[in-house]
């Protein structure tokens, strides 16, 4: 009987895997010596590039020089899971932007952040620790601003030094948190609220902006209240709180009189930030947002776009103050 040897597969050389990569017959052209055919190799020793992850067909003109010594380790870098906050967006849309010189927007949230981090402080002195570890911000009606302030109260608070943030985008009819920090949609809250099997910590999106997560509002359903609403959202509630002990959690909720979520969150944070705009909140609409919100013990008012007198005092000014006595 015979017996045929099997074919033993080599891992191609440094050479080898260079050559894939690397436009060496353009030199030797561009020196009038002709190019030297490589040596036919067994078709088990070298995967095609097509089969092989970690090589990209490179243009010609970006073809790093013959004779520049490659890495000992030579293989394309690993993606990033970091989504990047996009600045330039933040400062389009008037926002705080990490590491940028703090302004008037940044110390009027500091004074904010503040007092919410002192009243989370009374709760957890209570039998509600964990609870007091979550703020949902909200507002009576539409365009009051209310993910203007979460998305900026997330990032005061993500300045802290003692604190993680996961900004949630829970206004599942209308989610604008991501589009706001110039974020592409993915699968969020609603999509581990349907889905038992989905742990839904995997669905938090870390960022470039240090101590600041991401979760999405997910797949749009005609049942996002009744899923608020299930015991499966304090389950998820609680799984977000205890993979962080540090984590502070902000909801973005849908407006109060608009849509029934936000009278359903309130019952499961801490505290409630809801937004007044200064110049259309009638106060009847205010008075009813609070009652439907009243589950939640804590509810704090925060006056929106409160227009100033020009010259006049104003929170952060001292910082553009230089030489002054």
């Amino acid at each position: 009987m015979t017996v045929t040897k099997p074919t033993i597969a080599r891992e191609p050389s440094l050479l080898e895997r260079a050559a894939k990569v690397y436009d060496f017959t353009a030199h030797a052209r561009a020196r009038d010596v002709p190019p030297i055919a490589p040596e036919p190799m067994p078709e088990a020793a070298v995967a095609p590039a097509s089969e092989d992850p970690t090589f990209l067909a490179i243009p010609a003109e970006l073809r790093a020089p013959v004779g520049e010594e490659l890495p000992d380790d030579f293989h394309l870098p690993a993606q990033s899971d970091t989504a990047l906050i996009d600045r330039g967006m933040l400062a389009a849309n008037g926002m705080i932007v990490p590491g940028a010189p703090v302004g008037p927007l940044a110390e009027e949230f500091r004074l904010i952040k503040r007092q919410l981090l002192i009243t989370r402080g009374r709760i957890a002195e209570s039998d509600s620790p964990d609870k007091a570890r979550t703020i949902l911000v909200c507002s009576s009606r539409p365009e009051d601003g209310k993910t203007f302030c979460a998305v900026n109260l997330a990032l005061s608070i993500a300045a802290e030094r003692d604190t993680e943030v996961l900004l949630v985008d829970a206004d599942v009819a209308k989610p604008d948190v991501m589009n706001q920090l110039g974020l592409e949609d993915s699968p969020g809250l609603l999509d581990a609220l349907a889905d038992t099997q989905i742990d839904i910590e995997t669905l938090v999106i870390s960022t470039d902006v240090p101590h600041l997560s991401i979760l999405p509002a997910g797949t749009k359903t005609a049942m996002d209240t009744e899923l608020l609403a299930s015991a499966r959202t304090r389950t998820v509630l609680a799984r977000l709180l205890a993979a962080n002990p540090r984590r502070i959690i902000i909801f973005d909720s849908p407006p109060a009189l608009a849509a029934s979520p936000a009278a359903v969150l309130a019952m499961m944070v801490g505290q409630v930030m809801l937004v007044v705009r200064a110049d259309r909140t009638p106060e009847g609409e205010l008075r009813a947002a609070v009652n439907l919100l009243d589950s939640c013990e804590h509810i704090q008012l925060v006056l929106n776009a409160v227009s100033f007198v020009p010259g006049g005092a104003r929170f952060g000014s001292y910082y553009g103050q230089e030489g002054s006595k």
